[in-house]
């Protein structure tokens, strides 16, 4: 779809520095789709989130407008941006880089581009009448004036993995070192899936006990055909027994496991602590050195789960500029307004919380 606000956002020049062509800003076209791709496999800033094939997803997925800014120079691109549209009357109106995404923001070699980029994301922010700016950068990057905020809700956990399975299960704390081989004495298995299926039913159940809305499961089957055999999807089993699943990307030597869940029967055998134990050894096998284990906020469940694995927490440098609004987002299952709401939703027959969530998650991104 690729919808776009008029010139002169979509293409703005600067002066070129000594040697070097001007500096060009466009929005990525579906032939620009490889060489984005390219760069971004190179740009050390930049995450599988910048990915070209998000405009895709986020469009087909959840209806919303999109964005995808690279700057050029001489013909090779120097910087990205891929921003989308949040419009919601329950949640707001933002635009964002990247929702559903945990890392985003720019991506750039230079500090030209950069600001080209930026501008740029400012400028349609005001055009849209958004409420707020949002970049999810992985880590701090530079932003010039005192209107831009910071938050410490969101952490991330990555660690180091190795070739040797005997070493990164040693890695693990006793406690879930434990866990883990009480999976593998109950007989669990992976097994990586072609489809979507069982990982649904493993991860509706999982977020419907959490009192949260599904995604819809064509949404997890269009990341799939996308991402290719950089979205892997594995579902645990004891015997033909669903345990759980969890959908993974995979960029450059990092493994992302991204959206996970488990049966009622995950409890009893350890079965997430297998899943990715059972995760993590694939990966390494494929070449991983890093396990990025997401996005969480202080005082839940997935926060403390990943801290008794051993991994630390880094805090996410997301950055918030305000338009039409005059505070900042608070939106997350934390938030006291939303308590309500999440006991009753838990109480939901499954079947009527994965025909409504769809509707409310594409809000929440």
């Amino acid at each position: 779809m690729n919808m776009m606000i008029a010139a002169p956002a979509d293409r703005l020049d600067a002066a070129p520095s000594a040697g070097a062509g001007r500096l060009h800003l466009q929005l990525m076209q579906p032939g620009d789709q490889a060489r984005w791709d390219a760069f971004v496999q190179r740009c050390p800033e930049a995450t599988f989130f910048h990915r070209a094939g998000w405009q895709q997803v986020i469009e087909q997925a959840f209806g919303h407008r999109t964005w995808f800014y690279y700057v050029e120079q001489d013909g090779q691109i120097q910087g990205v941006l891929p921003l989308a549209q949040m419009k919601s009357r329950l949640f707001g109106h933002a635009l964002v880089a990247l929702p559903f995404c945990v890392y985003g923001g720019v991506a750039a070699l230079s500090e030209p581009a950069r600001a080209m980029l930026d501008q740029a994301a400012q400028r349609l922010a005001r055009e849209l009448g958004a409420g707020h700016l949002e970049y999810r950068h992985l880590n701090p990057a530079p932003r010039a004036g005192a209107d831009w905020h910071g938050s410490d809700l969101y952490f991330t956990f990555r660690k180091a993995i190795v070739a040797d399975d005997e070493a990164n299960l040693n890695a693990i704390p006793r406690k879930q070192r434990a866990m883990v081989r009480k999976g593998i004495k109950c007989g669990l298995t992976g097994v990586v899936e072609q489809d979507v299926e069982r990982f649904f039913t493993a991860y509706a159940n999982s977020v419907h006990r959490l009192g949260t809305p599904v995604f819809p499961k064509r949404y997890f089957a269009l990341l799939k055909q996308v991402f290719g055999d950089d979205c892997e999807v594995r579902s645990i089993l004891r015997g033909d027994e669903l345990v759980g699943g969890v959908l993974s990307f995979f960029f450059r030597d990092e493994v992302l496991p991204y959206y996970g869940g488990g049966m009622p029967l995950a409890r009893e055998v350890a079965g997430n602590d297998f899943m990715y134990w059972n995760l993590m050894q694939a990966a390494a096998a494929r070449g991983c050195r890093v396990f990025d284990f997401g996005r969480s906020k202080r005082g839940t469940g997935a926060y403390d789960f990943k801290h008794n694995w051993g991994f630390e927490a880094t805090p996410l440098a997301y950055a918030y500029q305000l338009h039409a609004a005059r505070a900042l987002p608070d939106v997350n299952p934390l938030n006291p307004k939303y308590q309500l709401m999440i006991k009753v939703w838990r109480r939901l027959p499954l079947a009527v919380a994965n025909f409504i969530g769809p509707f409310i998650v594409k809000g929440l991104g």
